[in-house]
């Protein structure tokens, strides 16, 4: 065998398994490795953003586009510590990443030096990572490396996808050893279990007494790509579909069959149809708080009266919150597409059957646009929040990969945004990291240079992470940040005004103690960092505006000044125990 050193077999092992970027930010702990990436430079990118945290979420984006896991690679100490929130994001979210960690050399381990944690095990960073990865290796010498890496890349992508973390030694990285490459992983070869017979039998059998069936799609369809199957399933059988927002996309937004989102900032028709259904099929979600009105009965689901299926690769998820009447572990794309090979054994399963119950979803549908169109055209200075929305969705071509970052802006596009591709709206949705949108765009640009991507993010989370625009320019990649300026913690600043009868402190942001509002000048700051800025403080000029940034194909942030005092109308609820919840502005709850 031949002697390498153990960042070569690092970096031969990356190219043998296709990762074309490496990003990442360089330190006294990983410079063992730089130089085995400056001889595969050929073949593997290495990217280097200005702060760790925003190397790890433009690999998550990279992800959720491509469905491909890329590397990220740090130094000891503080710059590893700036991956937890990253790879938190990625594992609340099913999104997958190596994580190269480096840690301090084994023959200084437990004596404390620089940047070592040793207070309850030497070189103990691995246990930091622990609870925000699928799972941490922390190979010590060269020749365990071959199986933690084949070991590493097979646990990112079989079953529910996670992040990955790979914690080594710096002296791992210029030690050498007779080793081999290892296997090719599972990485191109994804594993797709399937319901059994009797699974989908039973799946069937409660369709055929259903009168009232919903759809209820999550991740997991994006992950397995099921958006053909099941735009088929629901049309095939007249059945509407709710979306969560990591959903979006696998049927397309303005399909009249899908419904949106569900929960406090969901659609009318969502709730409405979640409460009043009598069998909800739920495929790759996990009923988390904000997609089932914080559990409340009668607010966006009936269970246990309604009947539940529940579809999921991950047997956790299976009745976490709520119990399903038959729980099914397999991937989404195949169980969906057996239901549709079988029904054919159930005459009786038919959109016939279903008709009634789906005009009724119908007219719930033409109630919410009644109410909601009008707002959409209002042409004030600022902006209104549906003009936003509106206008983007006009203007944007149906390929655009949207990144939305934590914030009120990401409530009002979870209601109203109407995703025409699958892994085409990104959010930071389990974990609502702010700087996720901001710097996530960038891999999503990296993962499809053809497409264009444009970020809508808070004035707040902007201002976390507005190095994003050194990196923009280095690379110079063509995204678009579109700011949503309210001078405020928007979101935070509402549930203050709406719990602590309209008291507000710490989420608005003033100059001194004037009272004036206060933000820096974006569009000056971006042109600063040699990308070009806009401001919009007139809806007349918003749409020619990103027109215009898009044409440009350049760096670009549009700095728009949004109304904060209008907000999302709530269809369901939301609790922050043990404050107490508040009733919906739009519709009732129904308790079957």
């Amino acid at each position: 065998m031949p002697k390498m050193k153990g960042g070569e077999l690092i970096a031969e092992y990356l190219v043998q398994e296709k990762v074309p970027y490496v990003f990442g930010i360089c330190g006294h702990g990983n410079v063992g490795i730089l130089d085995a990436l400056y001889d595969v430079r050929d073949k593997i990118q290495l990217v280097s953003p200005r702060h760790e945290q925003c190397a790890g979420h433009m690999a998550d984006a990279y992800f959720r586009v491509k469905h491909k896991p890329v590397a990220t690679l740090t130094s000891t100490g503080p710059g590893s510590a700036n991956m937890v929130m990253s790879c938190a994001t990625a594992l609340s979210d099913s999104s997958a990443f190596l994580c190269i960690t480096s840690n301090v050399p084994t023959s200084q381990h437990n004596r404390a030096p620089f940047q070592e944690l040793y207070k309850h095990n030497q070189a103990d960073f691995a246990q930091v990572m622990r609870p925000v990865v699928k799972r941490a290796f922390q190979p010590s010498r060269v020749d365990m490396l071959p199986l933690a890496l084949r070991q590493a890349m097979d646990t990112m992508v079989t079953g529910r996808p996670g992040p990955v973390n790979l914690d080594i030694p710096y002296n791992v990285y210029q030690e050498e050893a007779d080793v081999e490459l290892p296997p090719a992983s599972n990485l191109h070869r994804a594993h797709r279990p399937g319901a059994s017979e009797a699974d989908v039998a039973e799946a069937l059998a409660l369709l055929a007494a259903a009168r009232q069936p919903v759809l209820f799609i999550g991740h997991g369809a994006t992950l397995s790509e099921a958006g053909e199957e099941i735009t088929e399933l629901a049309e095939r059988l007249g059945i509407p579909v709710i979306t969560s927002p990591n959903g979006m996309g696998c049927i397309r937004g303005d399909h009249p069959l899908a419904l949106g989102f569900i929960g406090r900032n969901g659609a009318y028709p969502a709730n409405e149809a979640g409460r009043r259904a009598d069998l909800v099929i739920t495929l790759g979600t996990r009923f988390d708080d904000r997609s089932s009105s914080s559990w409340h009965d009668g607010y966006s689901w009936n269970f246990p009266t309604t009947k539940l299926v529940h579809v999921d690769i991950d047997p956790q998820e299976l009745g976490r919150n709520y119990a399903p009447d038959l729980g099914v572990i397999a991937d989404v794309k195949v169980f969906t597409r057996q239901l549709i090979n079988a029904l054919p054994q159930r005459a009786q399963i038919s959109a016939e059957r279903y008709s009634p119950w789906l005009a009724q979803v119908q007219g719930w549908q033409a109630q919410w646009e009644a109410f909601v169109r009008p707002h959409f055209g209002d042409s004030t200075n600022p902006l209104r929040p549906e003009f936003v929305v509106g206008t983007l969705q006009q203007v944007l071509p149906d390929d655009v990969i949207l990144a939305l970052d934590s914030g009120v802006h990401h409530n009002w596009f979870m209601q109203f945004w109407q995703a025409r591709r699958p892994q085409s709206m990104l959010n930071s949705w389990g974990y609502s990291s702010m700087g996720f949108g901001v710097c996530g765009v960038m891999g999503a640009q990296l993962a499809a240079p053809e497409r264009p991507c444009v970020a809508v993010v808070g004035d707040g989370g902007f201002t976390m992470a507005p190095y994003v625009l050194c990196t923009a320019v280095e690379l110079n990649l063509p995204v678009v940040w579109i700011i949503w300026n309210n001078f405020a913690w928007g979101a935070i600043r509402d549930l203050q005004y709406g719990l602590f009868d309209g008291r507000e402190i710490g989420t608005a942001f003033y100059k001194g103690q004037s009272g004036e509002r206060y933000n820096p000048d974006f569009a000056a700051w971006a042109r600063a960092a040699g990308a070009d800025g806009y401001t919009v403080t007139r809806p007349q000029d918003l749409g020619a505006t990103v027109q215009q940034a898009l044409k440009n194909k350049r760096p670009c942030v549009i700095d728009v000044h949004v109304d904060a005092d209008v907000r999302p109308p709530s269809t369901g609820t939301w609790q922050l125990p043990p404050i107490p919840f508040k009733e919906p502005v739009y519709g009732k709850p129904f308790k079957a």
